[in-house]
């Protein structure tokens, strides 16, 4: 039976690898220019690159930010703040809190599914497992919306913890989506109010204390 389930893991991966690799062979230009723009921090040239796509640039920007999500090693606040540069709070909020959801949840499945012992790696690291314990209770689904709403908390840091708990897929789910619209809106707000800080310099402001707050509380708690 392990065998079997073995083999099935192997087939999908496989099966996901090669239609990773045939995308790329068809058009690796926007995945080399994306990866470009985030190393050098070039936020001028893939706020353009993101405005030629025209009326498919949403579209774009939904499936960047899930790759992001998706490999969980990769700065999110960059493209966060670029959606809030080109699309506006409101516009920019919703794409990004969709697709981070989206990203996190599949970098969820496949940490639980098929690299488990890889996520374990990651919370020994940290000095996180105690955790695990926690999101493993009655109280899983909460914590894991209270984790999820702190803007700048390393996001594949969550999802390994969440992959080696017992907290199941469907709290995961909802936890996920509720507490991404909060993060998600102050990191898209931010980057849209850094652009230009000269209309909104209250809020930029605020929401600066509200992140720095949030943050410092987080590490608190890990240190406890």
């Amino acid at each position: 039976m392990k065998q079997e389930q073995t083999k099935q893991k192997i087939m999908v991966l496989a099966a996901l690898a090669l239609v990773c690799g045939v995308l790329y062979w068809l058009n690796p230009e926007p995945l080399q220019k994306m990866a470009h723009f985030i190393y050098t921090g070039d936020m001028t040239g893939c706020i353009e690159y993101i405005r030629s796509f025209g009326a498919y640039a949403a579209v774009v920007s939904f499936l960047i930010v899930v790759l992001i999500n998706c490999v969980a090693v990769l700065p999110n606040i960059f493209m966060l703040a670029v959606n809030g540069i080109v699309f506006g709070i409101w516009e920019g909020t919703l794409i990004s809190w969709a697709a981070e959801s989206v990203g996190v949840i599949i970098s969820f499945v496949f940490m639980r599914y098929f690299f488990r012992e890889n996520a374990h790696a990651l919370i020994v690291r940290s000095d996180a497992l105690q955790k695990v314990e926690e999101l493993s209770g009655k109280d899983g689904l909460v914590i894991m919306i209270v984790a999820r709403s702190i803007p700048f908390v390393p996001s594949g840091l969550i999802t390994a913890i969440g992959a080696i708990s017992a907290i199941s897929l469907r709290d995961y789910v909802i936890a996920t989506f509720i507490g991404k619209l909060p993060s998600a809106w102050i990191e898209v707000t931010l980057g849209h109010d850094a652009a230009s800080y000269k209309d909104h310099p209250v809020r930029l402001i605020a929401l600066l204390v509200v992140s720095i707050t949030a943050y410092a509380g987080y590490l608190w708690s890990k240190k406890k």
